[in-house]
Formats: structure tokens, C-alpha cells, sequence
């Protein structure tokens, strides 16, 4: 027997769902494309990518055998690059493993890398209508408030949220309903302003009958960073010299134009970018003029990028193994930071 909670949020989820690509279809590797574009990202930004994954990545054989660079290329912009390279990974496995079948069973999905709690939940139920339930921030959310629980929406509150989703959880339809659930964070029951007049769940909902939803959960004190940091365009021949980021720690294995970040002790922009490229290339530089100035963000850093033409001083330069003399139209083929993939954009058309 279907639980109240359960139906009313089913037939709410009908009437009311979005059209969105991933849910309509029922192969699991684009339910599992979806999943690990939309873990930390949101669902507009993912419908510039999902698609054009797929024209790339049509399926589980073409990815696992795709080289590292061209995946990171095709998921640049989406950020969280360990994503990228744990699905490509799990991709092997899959073929060389499990005969390029996924498995439906929560256990083994766990094994497989990226595979936490969240993503074993999401694929095992939508893809496959296993009975498990799965939180992400929109669904603690609902849930406490649902629950009146107060404090900040933390992953330590996630165990008492299961007994809640295992009790409501209904036997058939379980992909729907997690999908509802999230649904219904994601465009009722909102961080600011919840419409809980027509929440199809509100005469349940204990905070709603509290009045306490605007103050559940508790928001999280974010500290931003704010970094500036300094990039040069070395250039010769017609070509720039990028290097690839070390294969372990942020933005593993993406490509960038040397540089880094701006300390008290440097005494203008250009004494820092001058220092930076002696550090990092073993070889003195000429600092030209500024190019151009982007932002971006990640994680809880805002990035403040200088760009400026640079050139290299009297002297052989050797160049090392994880650098390379790239022209710029070849540029484009190379997984970049999205700061340096602004600059990158602004090269190629300049005006």
C-alpha cells in the first residue's frame, strides 16, 4: 500500500515535472551522464552539456575508451574535474569488468569510483526502480523542514533524514519519487521565499504548521576568498606555451598558461608575474603589457586573473615534459581552468 506522503508527491511530480532530457529516457548510462554532471551543479548549466556529451560520448564503450584529455575537454566548464575522471574510470571497469553492463546493484555501484552515497542512490533508483532513498541539499532541506528540524542543513543530520525517506519511501517508483523529492526543493520548496501554499505535501509539513519554514535550515556562514593572481602569454612563433597541472590535487591534469598568485611582498602586478614564471619555468621572462582581466569562481575562492603578454629572456629554454608549444587555434583541443579558458576566449576573438 502506497504511503499518503508518497502518492500525494507522485501525482504533484506528474502534473508538474519539467521537461528535462535525462528523464526521457530509461538507459542507464544517460541516467548516470545526468548524475554526475548535476552533483554540485545546477540543472540550467547541465542543459548546455548533457546533450553534447552524449553527441561525443554516445555511449559506455566511446567514453572508457576515449583518452583522459579529450573527457576533461568535452566536461570543461562543468567544474569538479574528479567527477570527470571517476566517471571515466567507473567507465572501464563497466566494460572490462561487467561486460559494459552497470550494475542495478547498490553494492556494486559502490565500488565503483565516484560511486558515493548520493550517486549509488540516484543511478540504482532512477535507472533501475531499486528501493533507496537519497539525500542531496534540496531533499535535507525538505525533509527538515518537513521534520521542523533546526540548525544548519549539515551531512551529519543525513541519518536522521533516511528514517524519514525510509518510512515514506513507496515499493514501486522509487526513482520517481526521489526525483520528486528533489523536485520539489528545487522549485517549491526553495531556500528563500518556499511556496507552501501549494505545496502538495504542506498539510504534513510541521514547520509549515510552526510558521518556522523561513527560518529551516539555519543558513551556513560562507567565507569567500578572494584571490588575484597573474598569467603570462608567452608567446613565440606564433604558438603559446601552456603546461599541464600535476596529475593529483585541484584541477589535476588540466592545461594553463603559466602563472600564479599575487604575494604582499611583490611590489606591482608585473614583479609578481616576473617571479611566478622564474619559479615555475627555471628561466627568466620579459613582462609586457596587460591583456585582459577575467573573474571566476570555485569552490569558496573568487579568482581575479590578470593576463599579460610575456616573452622569454636571453638564454636556451628547455622545455620540460609537462609543457608544450601550442598554437592557438590548437588551443581549443586542451582541458583548461575556466578562468584560463576565459582568457583563451578572449585571444581568439579579441575585440
Amino acid at each position: 500500500m502506497t504511503d499518503p506522503f508518497s502518492k500525494k508527491l507522485l501525482n504533484w511530480f506528474d502534473a508538474n515535472a519539467r521537461s528535462l532530457p535525462w528523464r526521457d529516457t530509461h538507459d542507464p548510462y544517460k541516467i548516470w551522464v545526468s548524475e554526475a554532471m548535476l552533483q554540485q551543479t545546477t540543472v540550467k548549466t547541465v542543459l548546455g552539456y548533457y546533450d553534447k556529451w552524449l553527441g561525443t560520448f554516445p555511449d559506455l564503450e566511446s567514453l572508457a575508451s576515449a583518452p583522459v584529455g579529450k573527457v576533461l575537454k568535452a566536461w570543461q566548464g562543468l567544474g569538479y574535474y574528479n567527477r570527470a575522471r571517476n566517471f571515466h574510470r567507473s567507465a572501464q571497469i563497466v566494460v572490462n569488468d561487467h561486460h559494459g553492463i552497470l550494475p542495478s546493484d547498490p553494492e556494486a555501484l559502490r565500488k565503483l569510483p565516484g560511486f558515493g552515497p548520493y550517486m549509488t542512490a540516484s543511478v540504482a533508483s532512477i535507472a533501475f526502480d531499486v528501493r533507496i532513498p537519497l539525500v542531496d541539499a534540496n531533499v535535507r532541506r525538505v525533509v527538515m523542514r518537513l521534520t521542523n528540524i533546526h540548525g544548519p542543513a549539515v551531512a551529519s543530520l543525513d541519518d536522521e533524514i533516511l528514517v524519514f525517506l525510509n518510512k515514506v519511501l513507496p515499493a514501486r517508483r522509487c526513482g520517481d519519487f526521489n526525483q520528486a523529492l528533489m523536485e520539489l526543493g528545487a522549485t517549491v520548496c526553495t531556500t528563500k521565499n518556499p511556496a507552501c501554499e501549494v505545496c502538495p505535501v504542506n498539510r504534513g509539513c510541521l514547520a509549515f504548521k510552526a510558521g518556522t519554514q523561513e527560518q529551516i535550515p539555519t543558513p551556513k556562514k560562507v567565507v569567500i576568498n578572494q584571490i588575484t593572481a597573474v598569467i603570462g602569454l608567452i608567446s613565440k612563433d606564433r604558438k603559446f606555451l601552456i603546461q599541464q597541472r600535476p596529475a593529483g590535487g585541484l584541477l589535476a591534469g588540466l592545461w594553463e598558461f603559466p602563472g600564479g598568485k599575487v604575494e604582499k611582498t611583490d611590489n606591482s602586478l608585473k614583479e609578481a608575474l616576473a617571479r611566478e614564471l622564474l619559479e615555475e619555468l627555471g628561466h627568466p621572462c620579459l613582462v609586457g603589457e596587460e591583456f585582459c582581466r577575467v573573474r571566476h569562481y570555485y569552490t569558496t575562492n573568487k579568482v581575479h586573473l590578470i593576463a599579460f603578454h610575456a616573452a622569454l629572456g636571453t638564454g636556451r629554454f628547455k622545455l620540460k615534459k609537462h609543457q608544450r608549444w601550442v598554437s592557438l587555434n590548437e588551443l581549443h583541443e586542451y582541458a583548461m581552468p575556466s578562468g584560463n579558458a576565459k582568457i583563451l576566449a578572449k585571444l581568439a576573438n579579441p575585440s
